[in-house]
């Protein structure tokens, strides 16, 4: 399949002096197929309306009224999932060798009579549907693609599994992905339902007890693969997961405003979407940050052990043992039989809280047996521990071996208490790394990004695991880290996880070298399995030739993925002189903006200021990230939130500046390479980093003085 869009891209190109254009003719059969979608529109209508009728009825048959709420509530979820509004409820059909034939679409439509109109796209039969190639047909005979203009059916591109000139093009029919892909962003991520192809199609349909490692370069659609896997596991395990839940984590706000109608637009509405930082945001206030160095210790997994250590100096066993009043009598624990029960009951897999609640009991119990002397009395083993307990100075010596510990204050004093972090971290962190940790301890309580996944450890290992979900998705997952994979880990039950991401853009401080360094993260779990996305649909093939000339510096170890898009110019390069650079790139955009939907200006965090105010003046109100429209078209913003992002078109300014950003430039650089999907601009005074200096690889190189750019 993908050879055939190169072809058909390739056609797409100019044709020399004297060729004729062939007109093309819509597929014959468009008016049936238009017939077809008008009645599975009257279905889903009747549905709603029969659907509706039973919502509103007053006489439910139910137990009792509180059962008759529950089932109009679960009538009105069905409504409001009834209550499509896509331009497409139906994108294709596929013909079996058998005679059977499956329309497929967004949701499953059904006839009066409970016969299937349309077969929702998770379904099992609708697999062949993305999956069959001429090499493997998937016992199908025929499979049409439906291309639409607005709300109206206008082709149909038809491959016969029989006639391998058919997957080839059709005639000249333009394949709906390729319309996709041609088509303005809006500002938000859409659905790529109709056009998922067959290795994005192997990962969204993976069974759910896997912990799949998706690496995938830009423009391959790991983000949306993602998104949709999650929409089929709601699917496929609705029950089991209703219960459970499904989290999907993404790297910042902005990502998520981006992403935040993809699964409504898949009718999934249940799922959690947030940041690592969100899980603990709304109990911790961020209120100041760390440097790169600081937090790369705080990422590290050698913190884990610093928080268990910390942990356990609560623990102090006096050297004279262990002396206990009940009533009059004083009752004397050796230091070697203290030491026994601690050990006790830290062997047993437990909360550090339970492990202490337990060696409570058992010392009260040795107590016990100590006034007793084996034999048996009146008095109550539980009686006994009240009235132990009960006494200040038992209580005081018994709490003194074994001190309550809060996670937050553990964490606090760690960072704020040299002597106990000394303790804590010896043969963990050297002496200077223990001296980065430290802060006054009048900042105990300013809260950085970092502090986050100590308290969540802390939390964890003092109290016992988190709320876990039946299924996590993280995206953008090779700048997480260490302490962040374990933090989400143990919110995945049976360590069931889709982790996406793309190594040549890890920009975090703490970044894992490799998957399988993740993997160790996340617990080493016996069910990871690998996968790869290695095709880009969304960029033009010579802009990812572009940013691949920055692997071997950015990322030795990747393989460079490849385009299905041969379409457009390459990129274009504008030098200027350094004091026109700034009103040059304003200039310029504003001219982009009249062209496109969507365009961004991508700098480094000190110029981005300096380019806004320069847009600004010129009487425009730019967009957020994140938050950019056809109504507010422009946005500028720093190359580390451009991350997962995309637009019609983009200027890269002054891109020497983003690959000397220390200490992940090269990355950068990268990132803001790879946003663009029609047009790309490069906008420098500096010299071109060398890897993008080479002869053939822009477009154009001008200088540009007093001129616009």
């Amino acid at each position: 399949m993908v050879h055939a869009l190169c072809k058909m891209l390739e056609n797409r190109r100019e044709r020399p002096a004297g060729v004729v254009s062939v007109v093309h003719m819509p597929h014959p059969d468009v008016s049936f197929e238009r017939a077809r979608l008008d009645f599975a529109q009257s279905c889903l209508d009747a549905m709603r309306d029969r659907t509706e009728a039973l919502a509103s009825n007053d006489d439910i048959l139910a137990a009792n009224e509180a059962d008759a709420e529950a089932v109009r509530w679960q009538l009105q979820r069905r409504l409001a999932s009834l209550d499509d509004d896509v331009a497409a409820l139906c994108f294709g059909r596929i013909d079996e060798e058998t005679g059977e034939r499956w329309y497929v679409g967004r949701r499953h439509i059904e006839d009066a009579e409970g016969a299937p109109v349309v077969v929702d796209w998770r379904a099992g039969v609708a697999t062949p549907f993305y999956r069959a190639t001429l090499a493997d047909p998937f016992g199908l005979e025929r499979r049409r693609r439906f291309v639409f203009t607005a709300r109206e059916l206008t082709d149909v591109f038809e491959e016969d599994f029989n006639d391998p000139d058919s997957l080839a093009g059709s005639g000249g029919v333009p394949d709906p992905l390729l319309a996709e892909l041609g088509r303005a962003r809006t500002g938000q991520m859409r659905d790529i339902v109709a056009t998922i192809q067959a290795e994005q199609d192997a990962i969204i349909r993976a069974p759910i007890e896997t912990c799949l490692v998706v690496q995938g370069g830009p423009g391959t659609g790991k983000t949306a693969v993602g998104l949709h896997r999650a929409a089929f596991l709601l699917y496929e395990h609705r029950v089991r997961l209703a219960r459970e839940g499904v989290l999907v984590v993404g790297p910042n706000p902005v990502f998520l405003r981006y992403i935040s109608q993809v699964l409504p637009s898949l009718g999934e509405t249940s799922a959690a979407q947030t940041t690592v930082d969100g899980l603990l945001s709304l109990r911790f206030r961020i209120a100041a940050v760390d440097p790169d160095p600081v937090a790369a210790i705080k990422g590290d997994a050698r913190l884990a052990t610093v928080i268990r250590n910390g942990a356990a100096d609560a623990i102090r066993v006096p050297a004279d043992g262990l002396t206990v009043r009940f009533r009059t009598r004083e009752l004397t624990i050796d230091a070697d039989d203290v030491r026994a029960l601690v050990a006790e009951a830290r062997r047993r897999e437990a909360p550090f809280a339970t492990q202490r609640e337990r060696f409570r009991q058992m010392l009260v119990r040795r107590a016990y047996d100590r006034y007793t002397g084996g034999v048996a009395i009146e008095l109550d083993e539980n009686d006994f521990g009240g009235a132990l307990l009960a006494d200040a100075a038992s209580r005081k010596a018994i709490d003194g071996c074994w001190r309550s510990v809060s996670p937050v204050t553990l964490v606090r004093s760690l960072l704020t208490q040299r002597a106990l972090l000394a303790r804590a971290a010896d043969g963990a962190l050297t002496p200077d790394e223990q001296a980065m940790l430290l802060r006054p301890r009048a900042a105990g309580d300013a809260w950085t990004a970092g502090d986050l996944p100590l308290l969540d450890e802390a939390e964890s290992f003092v109290k016992g695991a988190p709320r876990r979900f039946g299924h996590v998705v993280v995206d953008e997952a090779q700048d997480l880290s260490p302490m962040q994979l374990r933090m989400l880990a143990r919110r995945a039950r049976r360590h069931s996880m889709t982790v996406l991401g793309d190594l040549a853009q890890a920009t975090g401080p703490a970044s894992p070298a490799s998957w399988e360094d993740t993997l160790e993260h996340l617990g080493r779990p016996e069910n990871a399995q690998p996968a790869e996305l290695t095709m880009g649909y969304r960029l033009p093939g010579a802009f990812l030739a572009l940013a691949n000339r920055l692997l071997p510096v950015a990322a030795p170890g990747v393989a460079p993925s490849r385009s299905v898009r041969a379409d457009g110019d390459p990129p274009d390069a504008h030098e200027l002189e350094p004091d026109r650079l700034v009103p040059a790139i304003a200039e310029h955009a504003l001219t982009l903006a009249k062209e496109f939907a969507t365009v961004a200006v991508i700098a480094t965090d000190g110029r981005v200021d300096e380019l806004r105010r320069a847009i600004e003046d010129r009487g425009v109100v730019l967009a957020e990230p994140g938050e950019v429209s056809p109504e507010r078209p422009l946005v500028v913003l720093p190359a580390r939130l451009a991350k997962g992002l995309e637009f019609d078109a983009v200027i890269v300014a002054e891109p020497a500046e983003i690959a000397a950003e220390a200490p992940h430039g090269a990355r950068l650089l990268f990132v803001a390479l790879t946003r663009a999907v029609q047009h790309l601009a490069l906008a420098h005074a500096e010299a071109l980093p060398e890897e993008l200096a080479l002869p053939g690889v822009l477009g154009r190189a001008e200088v540009v003085g007093d001129s616009d750019a």
